[in-house]
């Protein structure tokens, strides 16, 4: 005999999200192909940084991994509700008495953009920028924060 089993509604949104990260995750990892001297001018296999995102009580975190990209090459902008972040990581140039034997990281320039929650505060984003990682703090606006309403007993 047969055994039930529960069925959940299908969400095919939930399905697409899931499939595109894991697309994401697999492209992101991809090595980039090697540049010979004849191809230097040509942009290498475009990259997204991976992202974790974070939310407690008080703010939404985004941790953006950024390795060996320095801070004046990334722009974080927020407008009409979406956080945008661009920047470039520059291919590393061969020199004289050094030869690349194998590239796997990809370069070139990237772009994330997120619809940011009805809750944020979008004039207090701040973002900073330490050891390879990105951290862009989104606070919660005040109305948006649970509150204790008492209950008077008359």
């Amino acid at each position: 005999m047969r055994a039930l089993t529960k069925w959940d509604r299908w969400d095919p949104f939930k399905e697409l999200e899931e499939f595109e990260n894991r697309l994401m995750r697999l492209f992101s990892r991809l090595p980039a192909p090697r540049l010979t001297s004849e191809e230097e001018s040509v942009t290498v296999a475009s990259w997204v940084p991976l992202v974790d995102v974070i939310e407690d009580e008080k703010e939404y975190l985004l941790k953006v991994e950024l390795p060996e990209i320095k801070k004046d090459d990334v722009k974080v902008t927020v407008e009409n509700g979406v956080l945008t972040i661009s920047g470039e990581r520059k291919v590393e140039k061969e020199e004289k008495g050094r030869t690349f034997h194998r590239i796997e990281r990809a370069y070139g320039r990237f772009e994330r953009s997120f619809t940011l929650p009805d809750d944020i505060d979008a004039d207090k984003v701040n973002a900073e920028f330490k050891d390879g990682v990105l951290y862009i703090h989104l606070p919660k606006s005040e109305k948006a924060k649970p509150r204790a309403i008492e209950v008077k007993v008359a």
